[in-house]
């Protein structure tokens, strides 16, 4: 498998920086609380996608520029746009917004998002695709697709969000498209939890070092193996896991973890 860097990784609709390999992207169009277009959108996704050949991110942090983490997709770029267009045209659409939500879960990097102010619409669903999220007492997530005349059941809302906050709460929040408080997120799971704004990115980034330092590989299968066990039963999960552990038993930082446990060390994870 070729492998490709990223830490000078050149983006035009959002920023982007590694520092000892943790990435930050900052989506930053914070005049409109940082709102996606067709093009944003599609971006994501190819870097999300390319995140599997990466060999210098090991962990990634979402965020929005100024005191909003995104308002979802653009009023004028895009929802004008769709009441246009032809149904092959917006199945296109529909599906590339998804793929950005399967490119975050395919990623073998561990996704933090740090949300603060307006999570919304797609917002909403690119933190909700990240594997944790950290919040401000400040931030309102919202899943607004009601409040325009569609359906809750998008990218995968309707998968996601009853896993994490419970049937009855997701389904409330998807057919009102009301906010939910910061405090609710907390409550309900969906926040790992709240600091405030002045340290929210100090707390993601002191949280996705953490990661990046771990054993990557192995947290890269645990993310895996999360998504995967949805559909399984007790036992083919039981099975599938016992393969899990067995290949990541055969990595060097299992040796490395061992050799620092016998000479009463803390272990250096390489992810190999």
């Amino acid at each position: 498998m070729q492998r490709r860097s990223y830490a000078s990784y050149e983006t035009t609709h959002f920023l982007w920086q590694v520092v000892d390999s943790v990435a930050t992207l900052t989506l930053n169009r914070p005049e409109r609380k940082n709102p996606l277009t067709f093009e944003s959108y599609a971006e994501l996704r190819d870097l999300f996608r390319g995140l599997v050949f990466s060999d210098d991110v090991r962990a990634v942090v979402i965020t929005g520029a100024g005191d909003n983490f995104s308002s979802g997709g653009d009023v004028h770029e895009i929802i004008g746009p769709l009441t246009t267009m032809s149904m092959p045209q917006l199945l296109e659409f529909t599906r590339m917004t998804g793929d950005l939500v399967k490119a975050i879960r395919a990623c073998p990097q561990l996704v933090v998002a740090a949300v603060d102010g307006v999570c919304a619409g797609a917002g909403a669903m690119i933190a909700l695709a990240s594997d944790l999220r950290l919040g401000t007492p400040h931030a309102k997530t919202a899943f607004l697709f009601a409040k325009v005349g569609l359906a809750g059941a998008d990218m995968g809302a309707c998968a996601l969000l009853p896993r994490m906050i419970g049937q009855g709460r997701a389904t409330e929040l998807l057919v009102t498209g009301r906010a939910m408080t910061a405090d609710e997120g907390l409550a309900w799971g969906y926040f790992s939890r709240l600091v405030e704004r002045d340290r929210l990115m100090d707390a993601a980034s002191q949280l996705a070092r953490q990661l990046a330092s771990g054993p990557t590989f192995a947290h890269g299968m645990t993310k895996t193996m999360l998504n995967q066990e949805w559909s399984m039963s007790l036992e083919q999960a039981i099975e599938a896991e016992a393969q899990a552990q067995a290949i990541c038993m055969q990595t060097q930082d299992f040796r490395r973890a061992f050799g620092a446990f016998t000479e009463k060390k803390t272990p250096t994870f390489k992810g190999d």
